[in-house]
């Protein structure tokens, strides 16, 4: 792996488009070919960002010599196709989080990057977030003394329309893989897997959550009280408190600019991020890290970690009683 790492683009959307923009800034990374499925689609995204070549297919994209690492940017129920083709054809993977639709396809990937040899990573943007490494790293340092609660929501207030990619079961559609895994991923980065998992959700006509409460418990005593909606407006914000203080993350706590650690006895001291809170350049800069050194997995993002996510996210839908059409079964946990 030189000095540039090549990347491939599977996919044109919104979080692709927001991908690109942000490697533009970097001058170690080169966005060198992007496939949709039409080429017309995939012409006018390269148009827009400058990147040599375009495809109208994902065989063709991964199957280019000069890409290094394909970003998988599709909608979740494509991530197994797509990540798998890429590491069928022996390139490393960045894929967008939820990593699949449940811990079945995430285990089969993880096996697929196993067997050969390959880098796969989940994009989970927030665990290389530096203000976010730097919380976890206070509370592993026991900071706050043994962690009791975690608090984390993540609601928009829509109103979605009944053909919005959210409201549709055949894409993975819902508030829980698009907007609940940050906080059940945030309750995992410092808890790890819970030992026990309630839910609780308003379902649409369509059959995908719209409102989705979730009580995660551990065997040293901790609980986890984490939500999601497609239908209000919340705060967006966590807390993580343990026997000797609180940590408060404000609005946007997924990509923080600023956090509050309340010891007891001390004054508050307030962490800053130095940065763009929004920047995906973090979470590109520990992929080419990883490739240089060899890595087949990220430590920041490990790939038991995000299974473990996967299988909690599995026994949320299979305590409020969501399926995909595409799942002949979800093993409960």
């Amino acid at each position: 792996m030189g000095k540039t790492v090549r990347w491939g683009v599977l996919a044109t959307g919104g979080i692709a488009a927001k991908f690109v923009g942000d490697l533009l800034d970097a001058d170690d990374a080169e966005v060198v070919a992007v496939a949709s499925r039409t080429e017309a689609s995939a012409r006018a995204f390269a148009d827009r960002f400058g990147i040599p070549k375009a495809y109208g297919s994902w065989a063709a994209l991964v199957a280019d010599p000069d890409v290094a690492v394909v970003y998988v940017a599709t909608p979740h129920h494509a991530h197994r196709e797509a990540a798998g083709l890429a590491l069928e054809a022996g390139k490393a993977v960045l894929c967008e989080k939820a990593l699949t639709l449940n811990a079945r396809e995430a285990e089969e990937l993880a096996a697929l990057a196993r067997d050969r040899g390959l880098f796969l990573m989940e994009a989970m943007w927030m665990y290389c977030n530096p203000l976010v490494r730097q919380l976890a790293e206070l509370v592993r340092e026991g900071a706050i003394g043994e962690v009791r609660t975690v608090q984390a929501d993540f609601g928009l207030a829509g109103p979605f329309a009944a053909d919005h990619r959210l409201r549709d079961p055949a894409v993975g559609g819902g508030a829980l893989l698009d907007l609940g895994v940050y906080p059940v991923s945030f309750a995992h980065l410092l808890l790890g897997e819970p030992d026990s998992v309630q839910a609780h959700a308003l379902l649409s006509p369509e059959g995908v959550d719209l409102n989705t409460g979730m009580l995660l418990g551990w065997s040293s005593g901790a609980s986890a009280l984490l939500s999601c909606s497609l239908v209000a407006d919340t705060p967006m914000t966590a807390s993580v408190t343990g026997s000797a203080g609180r940590i408060d993350v404000p609005a946007g706590f997924f990509f923080p600019d600023r956090f509050t650690l309340r010891r007891h006895g001390r004054e508050p001291e307030e962490f800053v991020l130095d940065g763009d809170r929004q920047s995906l350049l973090p979470e590109a800069a520990e992929v080419a890290r990883c490739l240089r050194a060899g890595l087949t997995e990220s430590p920041l993002v490990p790939l038991e970690g995000s299974l473990a996510v996967m299988r909690t996210l599995d026994a949320v839908r299979d305590r409020i009683g969501v399926h995909y059409p595409q799942e002949l079964s979800v093993t409960p946990v």
